[in-house]
């Protein structure tokens, strides 16, 4: 029976109270609808209410999942905390908050992975990857309005998933292999970061094909 508690939510709340029920069951009985009533027994939710909460299926339930993900890396991670770190920090900070959000839920995370690899989804994964990377680099600090924006959010994007990917077969101790890898590719990150950087002309500078040529023929000793 519903709990008079949760009987004012609203359908958004729903989905937030439920995600993380729902991840707790997806390693048994997938992002399915069992897992589902499950979940909505276990927080007093009518099992037809959270079913119309989540009318858009596994996508929906996943994503309220990592929504919860989201909303609880800003606050245990807020950018004025962060802003006393190398931004390199503050990026495995981030990304390693999140692998910890999901640790002993692997089976949920390979099982989510795989409903994102569905083609008819891979419109909808891409724009969830990035919405996280976008909480992300936000929360680093970044406020770039430029192409630099769409780059440095693909990329983050990018290595997170590949993290995510080793995170779930990972069997050293404390997940040591995760860090490694993690570590590797923030470094390839900051690499590519400060290598844009060099190649991007400052504010006031264009493009000088002459220029250029002349380089090209006559290179600085």
């Amino acid at each position: 029976m519903p709990s008079a508690d949760t009987a004012t939510l609203s359908l958004d709340e729903i989905r937030l109270l439920l995600g993380p029920r729902v991840a707790e069951n997806a390693a048994f009985d997938g992002w399915s609808e069992a897992a589902l009533d499950l979940a909505a027994d276990s927080a007093g939710i009518n099992r037809a209410v959270a079913r119309l909460a989540f009318r858009d299926g596994a996508m929906g339930m996943i994503g309220a999942w990592i929504d919860g993900i989201d909303a609880a890396m800003a606050q245990a991670l807020p950018a004025a905390m962060l802003a006393e770190l190398p931004v390199r920090e503050r990026i495995r900070r981030l990304v390693q908050f999140r692998l910890d959000a999901v640790a002993g839920q692997e089976e949920a995370v390979r099982r989510a992975l795989a409903i994102f690899a569905m083609p008819h989804h891979a419109r909808a994964a891409l724009r969830r990857g990035w919405q996280s990377a976008d909480v992300m680099w936000r929360l680093a600090g970044d406020r770039s309005a430029d192409y630099n924006h769409y780059t440095k959010r693909t990329t983050l994007a990018a290595v997170y998933a590949a993290t995510l990917a080793v995170f779930i077969d990972d069997t050293s101790e404390d997940k040591a292999e995760t860090a490694r890898f993690l570590d590797r590719r923030i470094d390839g990150i900051i690499r590519f970061e400060k290598a844009k950087a060099r190649l991007t002309p400052q504010p006031g500078q264009h493009f000088s094909l002459a220029r250029f040529l002349g380089r090209l023929r006559y290179p600085a000793r």
